[in-house]
């Protein structure tokens, strides 16, 4: 385990990195700012080019983090100050690319931009007195929506998007938490008990995908895939529904027990024989770029919690601390050459890194750059190594 100066340093790397290299005023707009979702990108950013709603909501969690980050450092807020700005003008910059609103057809999009709204707003509450304009803005409406996605259909649980056909541990496990951290914890509860009851895999121990809503004369099906992310979000929200319900903090347990066994993979060292530690399991790129980024994420406050037992902390802690190491092992330096930034621009000033994919892998067999060929790099990887820098971190100081 990196000591917590080592891995601030690496947490801040990381996010200049991907701040330098992704981040844009959105549309030409001053005082709105959003990321490309590739370095380099294609084309000039147009109202319909892709922009991935809910990759942007968890770099505003980045964004967030490194304002903690810098608040602990420092033991004042004037240094997460420019990290507030800059979560102000994504904010807008979502607006913005969003048509001039907050909330879109996916719950767990909206779930995912309401939990950051909700982490900006408090942290600058207490850091400054005052709140974060946008995130409040952002707030109200999400949480609106949210409680409007949770219905009786099915037994309980969150619909994924506006077809309400599908209910989904994506969209419960994060509202359930943003419901809990809001004071609801009385349905916060209600949904945690529903995945229990509805989309846990106790041979696992861990979370499937969803359940369709059955056509007339048919029964529900269940999706059974095991994603990362959705482990995550529910430890988050055992962890903050506590003593709320008797079972949570052992299911908390459990479930760190249950990643800790089916949700890993072994790296080896240089000459196949050493081994370096058991990171977490990835799942590639595009969306699946974020879903261990995410695990990690709730990981390092299982890791810091002192409500669990010590041996599921350092379970929690080991995995983050692992995880973080093999990807700051698999980093690269480039320049703008490499990149293909245009010399002059704003990106262009200075090397960046480049984070792996995968825990094990270089960066340069995520994204080969070599003669001849150049791959894009994924703004959804360089945001989930930044989570998990930002997780090691906190799991490094300790709270």
């Amino acid at each position: 385990m990196s000591t917590p100066e080592t891995a601030a340093a690496r947490a801040d790397a990381a996010a200049e990195s991907v701040t330098g290299s992704f981040g844009h005023e959105t549309l030409g707009i001053r005082a709105t700012w959003l990321a490309w979702i590739q370095d380099p990108h294609r084309r000039p950013q147009l109202p319909w080019s892709e922009w991935h709603y809910w990759w942007q909501a968890h770099l505003l969690d980045c964004l967030v983090d490194a304002a903690e980050r810098e608040a602990a450092g420092s033991g004042d807020g004037a240094s997460a100050q420019p990290w507030l700005t800059l979560a102000q003008r994504h904010l807008r910059g979502i607006r913005v690319r969003n048509f001039g609103r907050f909330p879109n057809m996916f719950f767990d999009d909206m779930a995912w931009l309401a939990l950051a709204s909700q982490r900006a707003e408090g942290l600058a509450r207490r850091l400054t007195g005052q709140g974060l304009p946008p995130a409040a803005t952002a707030l109200r409406g999400l949480g609106k929506r949210l409680e409007a996605a949770h219905t009786d259909d099915l037994g309980g649980g969150m619909f994924w998007n506006t077809r309400r056909q599908y209910k989904n541990t994506a969209t419960t496990g994060p509202a359930a938490l943003f419901f809990a951290r809001a004071g609801d914890r009385v349905r916060a509860q209600s949904l945690v008990d529903w995945l229990y009851e509805t989309l846990f895999d106790p041979e696992q121990g861990l979370f499937l995908d969803g359940i369709h809503v059955p056509r007339k004369g048919e029964e529900p099906s269940v999706t059974r895939d095991i994603w990362a992310y959705n482990q995550g979000t529910v430890l988050g929200a055992l962890l903050e529904l506590g003593d709320h319900g008797p079972a949570n903090l052992g299911h908390a347990g459990a479930l760190v027990a249950a990643v800790d066994r089916e949700l890993t993979v072994v790296v080896a060292g240089a000459t196949g024989t050493t081994t370096r530690g058991r990171p977490l399991k990835a799942h590639g790129g595009g969306d699946g770029g974020l879903f261990m980024g995410i695990l990690a994420r709730y990981l390092a406050l299982a890791a810091v919690d002192p409500r669990l037992p010590e041996s599921t902390r350092a379970i929690a802690g080991r995995l983050v601390s692992d995880t973080a190491e093999a990807l700051w092992r698999g980093r690269e330096e480039r320049h703008s050459k490499d990149l293909g930034r245009a010399p002059g621009s704003a990106a262009a000033n200075g090397p960046r890194l480049v984070f792996p994919a995968h825990p094990g892998d270089l960066a340069s067999s995520s994204y080969p750059h070599g003669p001849g060929q150049r791959t894009a790099v994924e703004l959804c990887t360089q945001v989930q190594a930044w989570t998990l820098l930002e997780a090691a971190h906190r799991v490094a100081r300790g709270n």
